[in-house]
């Protein structure tokens, strides 16, 4: 995840990464999770709570789709309002979405 974005995105937001109560950060290796956690000071607890793209899979064409919906079951099952949903891909494109349930 190229944090230039997540850094336009928070700071359009005027948010930090700890006010996000869940976050679901797609990665396709263990080792790009772990660059992606230090980099962006993602916290273990909040972050891929049910599993992630190495468990759950990340279809191609559908990646996106399944990091919203995940993050979106999720925040409705645990009553969280505040969501991120960050994703990567091939070529450096990164995008990250701030989801607010009311």
């Amino acid at each position: 995840i190229n944090a230039e974005y997540m850094g336009d995105l928070m700071k359009r937001a005027g948010r930090k990464i700890a006010d996000y109560e869940r976050v679901e950060c797609n990665e396709a290796f263990a080792a790009q999770y772990l660059a992606c956690e230090r980099g962006l000071g993602l916290n273990r607890d909040v972050t891929n709570v049910n599993g992630s793209g190495i468990g759950l899979g990340h279809p191609v064409g559908c990646t996106g789709a399944r990091i919203i919906v995940s993050l979106l079951h999720e925040m409705m099952r645990s009553q969280k309002k505040l969501g991120l949903a960050t994703l990567c891909g091939g070529g450096g494109v990164s995008l990250a979405t701030e989801l607010t349930l009311y």
